[in-house]
């Protein structure tokens, strides 16, 4: 149980390596964090290997796929969000993707699906009249289709294109919405993948920028892929085809 709450964040897919930077950031900011996650036995680890004040931490379970549970998992949290974070993710290979559904399938249901499931309930709730921001962790690959990694980037293209909708439904409540729109990150996710490593983000510097969170929809870190982005933007279909 959370002690001497203050403003809270709840994070949603809390065991992703960047999820664990914000939870170390969001504290040291005075806030107490909801850490929302599948593997709660991994987060009760890193709270305890780097001496985190469980006093202000509640980790819960949290399933993103689950939809049925998800109003239920809202109702039953130990405080009402003023931030939520939506870092939950999942990757698989572009050619492994287009050869077995099944990868595609937790891709949709993890990176969109679930994200529009609990982020409309956390929405919707205006009986919480503290929230004041929702921000999602999106993708540099959901700005253009690319040969490379189109479905992935198909799902996080409808994530930043239902993130944008938000921010305008939620805008008379004062209620700010983000998209962290991110390049390659050294977590988890990416392992094993040729990364151009100049181009590789820490992930206690991604945390950095959505902790710190203003009013711009998008969010780009680092000034190099904040370069890519906006020519990714404008690049001509028939250059974007000759893209790996």
């Amino acid at each position: 149980m959370i002690q001497n709450t203050g403003r809270n964040v709840l994070i949603l897919g809390a065991n992703s390596d960047v999820a664990k930077q914000c939870i170390k950031q969001y504290l040291e900011k005075g806030f107490s964090v909801t850490a929302a996650s599948r593997d709660t036995g991994s987060l009760e680890k890193f709270v305890g290997e780097n001496n985190l004040d469980s006093s202000k931490i509640a980790i819960i379970y949290f399933d993103a796929v689950d939809f049925d549970s998800h109003q239920k998992f809202y109702n039953t949290l130990p405080v009402k969000p003023h931030i939520a974070v939506y870092a939950a993710g999942f990757l698989v290979d572009n050619e492994k993707a287009l050869r077995d559904f099944k990868g595609t399938k937790q891709m949709m249901q993890v990176n969109y699906m679930g994200a529009v499931s609990i982020l409309n309930i956390i929405a919707m709730d205006q009986s919480n009249t503290q929230l004041e921001r929702i921000i999602g962790l999106s993708s540099l690959s959901g700005v253009r289709g690319r040969k490379s990694n189109f479905v992935y980037g198909s799902t996080k293209a409808a994530f930043t294109q239902y993130l944008a909708g938000l921010r305008q439904e939620l805008a008379s409540r004062k209620i700010t919405v983000n998209a962290l729109v991110i390049g390659y990150i050294r977590t988890k996710i990416n392992e094993g993948l040729q990364l151009n490593e100049s181009l590789i983000m820490e992930p206690d510097y991604v945390a950095k920028h959505i902790v710190n969170a203003g009013n711009s929809f998008t969010i780009v870190p680092n000034f190099k892929w904040k370069m890519i982005y906006i020519i990714l933007k404008i690049l001509p279909e028939g250059l974007v085809s000759k893209l790996p």
